[in-house]
């Protein structure tokens, strides 16, 4: 199964309820265990990333606070708030579509796991493949709601 096709489908949902389309799937054994989408507008909570959703339910899922045995698969870069929840969660690994120049926690910007601060360190690998799709969603998404003011 492509995860990271999964993940977009997912960020397309954000989308259909007027949250920005960043979606995300946690994958244990290899196999989906919990889907995340943005839900910021929809519920009005700026922590409702698709990261945090998936990690909550996923934690509810095992019950069980780590996730050490889980990999993250996200359509757009995990920004600092996301990329430290992963972490805490202690994910194994971070699989990415498209890099996040504003926003993003680990290649750019914040950069949060280049210290070794961090009590758990995961894996964090870009998926090329999906990284033009996932950013032209992202561009379609913010021309519509320009258009829209």
């Amino acid at each position: 199964m492509d995860f990271m096709k999964q993940a977009l489908i997912s960020a397309r949902r954000a989308a259909e309820h007027g949250d920005v389309p960043i979606g995300a799937v946690i994958v244990c054994d290899g196999k989906i265990i919990a889907r995340g989408e943005n839900k910021v507008q929809q519920k009005q909570n700026p922590t409702l990333h698709a990261e945090i959703v998936a990690i909550n339910r996923a934690c509810k899922k095992l019950g069980r606070k780590f996730l050490d045995e889980c990999d993250i698969y996200v359509s757009l870069e995990p920004c600092a708030m996301c990329a430290t929840a992963i972490s805490f969660a202690r994910m194994r690994h971070i699989y990415f579509a498209a890099t996040d120049e504003k926003g993003g926690g680990i290649t750019t910007n914040a950069r949060i796991f280049d210290t070794d601060r961090h009590l758990w360190l995961p894996g964090v690998t870009q998926i090329p493949d999906h990284a033009a799709e996932s950013a032209q969603m992202l561009r379609d998404f913010f021309k519509a709601r320009r258009c829209k003011n």
